[in-house]
C-alpha cells in the first residue's frame, strides 16, 4: 500500500507534471507570501497533517501552523490553519493540500453521523474496500477520526468468503474448510451469507465472523437468535442513515457502510492568499 508521502508525491505529479504554467508566468521570483485555510461549513477536520506535508515536501522551508486538530469540529468561517512561504510554493500546492483535506474532513464527518444514527446500541460502524483508489490509507484514518472503526485493509489481511467464492468453491462449508487448511491458526474466517439457511450452514462450518448481507432488520433479528453469541455478526447491504439504526436495534455486532469512503462529500474549504 502507499505511504501518505507516495499518495501526496503522486497526486503533486499528477497535478504539477512539468510544471505550473499560471504561476510560472505570473510570479516572478521568490515572493514571500501569506495564505489561510478557511472553512466555509461546519464540519469534523482529517487531514491536517496531510495537508502540511503537502508544502514541506514541495519546500522544507514553507511554515504550516494549525489552529485545529483532527478530530475537532469547525464552523463557517474558522480559520483552519496558516501558512507563510514562497507565493509559487504555496500555489502549487493549494489544489492537492485542499483536496486531501476536503475529502478525508467529509469522510470523518459522514461517519459521525453515521455512528450518531447507531444511537445506544453496541454495534460499531466500519468501512469497507470501496475507497478511491490510491486513498485507501487517507480514507480508512479519516473513518477513524470519526469515530467508525477499519475492517480488512485489503485482500492480503483477512478472509472474506462472499457470494462468488463461495460459487467458484462449491458452497459454504467447503469453502469454509479450505480457508481453515490454508490460514494461520492466529486469523478468522469470515462469509458472507443471504439466508438464514446459509447462516446455519455457516454456523455449523465453523465460522468466526458471520456476514448477514442485505437483510432485512426481522431476519437480521432471527439470525443474531439463531447465531447465539457463538460467531461475530455483520451486518451490510444498503445501509443508510435511515436504516442503521433498525439494523443496530437488532443486535448485531457490525455494521459495514460502503458510503462512508464511496459516497463522502468533500467539505468546503478555501485557501485565501496575501502578500507578507
Amino acid at each position: 500500500m502507499l505511504g501518505v508521502d507516495a499518495i501526496i508525491e503522486n497526486a503533486l505529479r499528477e497535478d504539477i507534471h512539468t510544471g505550473d504554467l499560471t504561476t510560472l508566468a505570473v510570479v516572478e521570483g521568490k515572493r514571500p507570501a501569506r495564505a489561510r485555510f478557511v472553512a466555509k461549513e461546519p464540519f469534523i477536520v482529517a487531514g491536517m497533517r496531510v495537508a502540511s506535508r503537502v508544502f514541506s515536501l514541495l519546500d522544507p522551508e514553507v511554515v504550516f501552523t494549525p489552529f485545529c486538530s483532527d478530530g475537532n469540529t469547525v464552523s463557517k468561517g474558522d480559520v483552519l490553519a496558516e501558512l507563510q512561504g514562497d507565493a509559487s510554493v504555496l500555489l502549487q500546492g493549494e489544489r492537492v493540500a485542499l483536496n486531501l483535506l476536503q475529502r478525508m474532513s467529509g469522510i470523518a464527518t459522514l461517519t459521525a453521523r453515521y455512528r450518531n444514527a447507531v444511537g445506544g446500541a453496541r454495534a460499531r460502524v466500519v468501512d469497507t474496500r470501496k475507497t478511491t483508489p490510491g486513498l485507501r490509507l487517507l480514507e480508512k484514518y479519516a473513518v477513524r477520526v470519526g469515530g467508525g472503526a477499519n475492517h480488512r485493509t485489503g485482500l492480503y489481511d483477512g478472509v472474506l468468503i462472499k457470494e462468488n467464492h463461495i460459487a467458484a468453491a462449491g458452497g459454504i462449508s467447503v469453502a469454509i474448510g479450505r480457508a481453515r487448511k490454508s490460514i494461520p491458526h492466529t486469523m478468522k474466517i469470515e462469509i458472507e451469507t443471504e439466508t438464514l439457511e446459509q447462516v446455519a450452514e455457516a454456523l455449523q462450518a465453523g465460522a468466526d465472523i458471520i456476514m448477514l448481507d442485505n437483510m432485512d432488520p426481522e431476519t437480521m433479528s432471527k439470525a443474531v437468535g439463531m447465531i447465539g453469541g457463538k460467531a461475530v455478526v455483520e451486518a451490510s447491504g444498503g445501509v443508510t442513515l435511515e436504516t442503521i439504526g433498525r439494523i443496530a436495534a437488532t443486535g448485531v455486532d457490525i455494521i459495514s457502510v460502503g458510503a462512508l469512503t464511496h459516497s463522502a462529500r468533500a467539505m468546503d474549504i478555501s485557501m485565501l492568499m496575501e502578500e507578507a
